[in-house]
């Protein structure tokens, strides 16, 4: 694989952002391959580089209290990438919730307004919506689940595995979190993010009445897929009720409970897997100009 860490001034966030962008690279070659005896280093199945190629897209969102680089560290996500021959970027969100938080900072603009003009512009990512797709893990699977919802212009598929704090279609879930005692005294950001319960509805947090929206709409809408351990907890069924309100209201949704996993590594490693190999409609390789 090929990766790199970029550094840009991100006009929507207001400061510096590290992203991470991987490139399923090890398969490519410089060489024509119709020329592979005079030269011993290409091989058959190797493809070409070829100018104006691209690829396609998984945003990939990590946790809260991590950054771009932790998947990468602590999962095979680039090796799950390479051998499906997609292109990965995670952006450092912080423990933003992927919002336009109520301290001014916009988070959800930043991911789907910005990020994918300058990843498109800079980077061989295909700007299709068929070949864009959105994943994330723990407070990253929610903020995909809800960017999905706000943007599904932006993506084909969207996976949300152990998602079960932010964002939800089902309010009365996040206004009894920020009445809480302990999201009131333990974890400040939250209610400094989403504001007081009793503004949520109709504000730009209320996930069921966008929800609703898209549908009177009558756009495209992405695929989305929830994804928690068995023994995840109030995680676990926060994001089946996510799953199961989403597909009652009409949208394509699945609900997959990963039996004997926890909150960790461990399942999200194993389950990035299968969203690479089984879960996304992925070409399987570069994607070349006509």
């Amino acid at each position: 694989m090929g990766i790199m860490r970029f550094n840009y001034r991100s006009q929507a966030i207001g400061r510096y952002i590290d992203i991470s962008v991987v490139y399923p690279t090890d398969n490519l070659s410089y060489f024509d391959p119709a020329l592979e005896k005079k030269h011993p280093v290409a091989a058959p199945e190797k493809l070409q580089y070829k100018p104006g190629m691209k690829f396609q897209t998984v945003y990939l969102i990590h946790g809260g209290g991590d950054d771009d680089s932790l998947v990468y560290r602590y999962t095979n996500a680039e090796y799950f990438a390479q051998r499906n021959w997609v292109m990965l970027v995670t952006p450092d969100i912080a423990n933003s919730f992927g919002i336009n938080t109520n301290y001014e900072v916009e988070y959800s603009t930043f991911l789907n307004e910005e990020l994918p003009v300058v990843i498109q512009t800079l980077f061989a990512s295909s700007p299709k919506r068929e070949d864009n797709f959105i994943v994330g893990y723990a407070m990253g699977g929610n903020a995909a689940f809800g960017n999905a919802l706000m943007y599904p212009q932006n993506y084909h598929t969207c996976v949300d595995m152990s998602g079960g704090i932010g964002l939800t279609v089902n309010m009365q879930t996040l206004k009894d979190e920020l009445n809480s005692d302990h999201f009131r005294n333990d974890f400040k950001l939250y209610g400094a993010s989403f504001g007081k319960a009793e503004d949520l509805d109709g504000s730009r947090h209320d996930m069921y009445a966008l929800a609703r929206k898209n549908l009177e709409r009558g756009i495209e809408l992405p695929k989305f897929y929830f994804i928690a351990g068995s023994e995840e907890g109030f995680i676990r069924d926060r994001c089946k009720a996510d799953a199961v309100t989403l597909k009652e209201l009409g949208y394509d949704s699945t609900y997959i409970e990963a039996e004997g996993f926890r909150h960790d590594f461990v399942m999200w490693d194993k389950y990035l897997q299968i969203v690479f190999d089984d879960i996304l409609p992925l070409k399987r390789r570069p994607i070349y100009p006509d």
